[in-house]
C-alpha cells in the first residue's frame, strides 16, 4: 500500500509540473513594441507618462492599438523629438534619458510599429521657417529651393538609407516580428490653400509643403516595401481632418491648439483615428 501511495504521489506531482508547463505555454507570447517620434508619442495629450521629457501620452495610438488587440504584451518606447539615430543610442530629454529605442526589442517580439523620419528632415524647423505674417509671400520655397536644389527633397532622400538601417536592425533583433512603418497624417489639407492665419503658411507655399509631405510618406512606403514589411497609410484616412478642419473634426492641431495637444501635432481624436488604421493593419 505504501508503494502504491508513493507511486500515486509521484504521478500527482508529475501532473502538476506538466500542468504548470502547459499553463506557461498557454499565456500570450505576443509582444508589441512601439518605436517612434512625437507623432507616435502624443505630446501634451492627457495623461502624460514617464519619462516626462518624452512628452508621451497614455492615449497615443500605440496604447490604443494595444488595447484593441487585447492579448499583446506591450512596450511603448517612443519619444518626442526622436530621430533615426535615437533608435540606436539613448536620447537626451528633460530628466532621465530615453533608452535607445531598439533596446526594447527581443527575439520574442512579434509586432513592431515604427513612426520616424519627420525629425530627420527637420519638421519643427520647417514649420518655424515657413510660418509667415504675410500670406502672399513664399518664404518656404525661398528658403528651401535655391539654384534648382530642393533642400527638403534632399533631406528626404538622405533619410531613406537611415530608415532602411533601422528596419534592418529591427529584423536582426526581432526576426519573427511583423513590422509596420506608420506614415504621417495630413497636417495641411490635401486640396486648397490652407488656413492662414490659423496655420500661418503662405497660400502659395501650401501646395509646396503638401508635395513634401507626400514625398516623405512615399519614401517611407518605399523603404517598407524594400524591407518586406508593412506600410500603414495614415495620410489618406486623415483626409478632411487636417489642422485646417473644424476643432471637432480635425486630427491635427494648428499653431494654437484648441484641443489638448502640441502645436501642429495629432490630438486625442487623431490618435484614435490612427489607432484604428494601425489596428486593422496589424490584426
Amino acid at each position: 500500500m505504501r508503494r502504491i501511495a508513493r507511486l500515486m504521489m509521484v504521478l500527482a506531482l508529475g501532473a502538476a509540473v506538466l500542468g504548470q508547463g502547459h499553463g506557461a505555454d498557454a499565456r500570450p507570447r505576443d509582444r508589441y513594441v512601439s518605436l517612434g517620434d512625437s507623432f507616435t508619442a502624443g505630446p501634451l495629450i492627457p495623461v502624460q507618462v514617464e519619462p516626462l521629457g518624452c512628452l508621451k501620452s497614455n492615449r497615443n495610438y500605440p496604447n490604443l492599438v494595444n488595447a484593441a488587440l487585447g492579448s499583446l504584451r506591450f512596450r511603448d518606447i517612443s519619444c518626442s523629438g526622436a530621430k533615426t539615430d535615437d533608435m540606436f543610442a539613448p536620447q537626451s530629454v528633460e530628466g532621465p534619458d530615453n533608452p535607445a529605442q531598439l533596446s526594447a526589442l527581443t527575439s520574442r517580439t512579434t509586432v513592431v510599429t515604427l513612426g520616424i523620419g519627420g525629425n530627420d528632415i527637420g519638421f519643427t524647423e520647417i514649420i518655424k521657417n515657413c510660418a509667415t505674417l504675410n500670406p502672399y509671400t513664399t518664404p518656404c520655397q525661398d528658403r528651401y529651393v535655391n539654384g534648382g536644389v530642393d533642400e527638403i527633397s534632399r533631406r528626404i532622400k538622405a533619410t531613406a538609407p537611415k530608415i532602411a538601417n533601422v528596419l534592418n536592425a529591427i529584423e536582426r533583433r526581432s526576426p519573427n516580428a511583423r513590422v509596420f512603418v506608420v506614415g504621417y497624417p495630413q497636417v495641411l489639407p490635401d486640396k486648397g490653400l490652407g488656413c492662414w492665419p490659423s496655420l500661418p503658411i503662405a497660400y502659395d507655399d501650401v501646395p509646396y509643403l503638401r508635395t513634401k509631405a507626400k514625398e516623405l510618406n512615399g519614401m517611407l512606403r518605399t523603404q517598407a516595401i524594400n524591407a518586406g514589411v508593412g506600410y500603414v497609410n495614415t495620410y489618406r484616412p486623415s483626409e478632411g481632418r487636417s489642422a485646417c478642419a473644424l476643432p471637432t473634426v480635425r486630427w491635427v492641431e494648428p499653431l494654437v491648439p484648441v484641443n489638448p495637444a502640441a502645436p501642429v501635432h495629432p490630438n486625442a481624436r487623431g490618435m484614435a483615428g490612427i489607432a484604428g488604421v494601425v489596428s486593422t493593419a496589424v490584426a
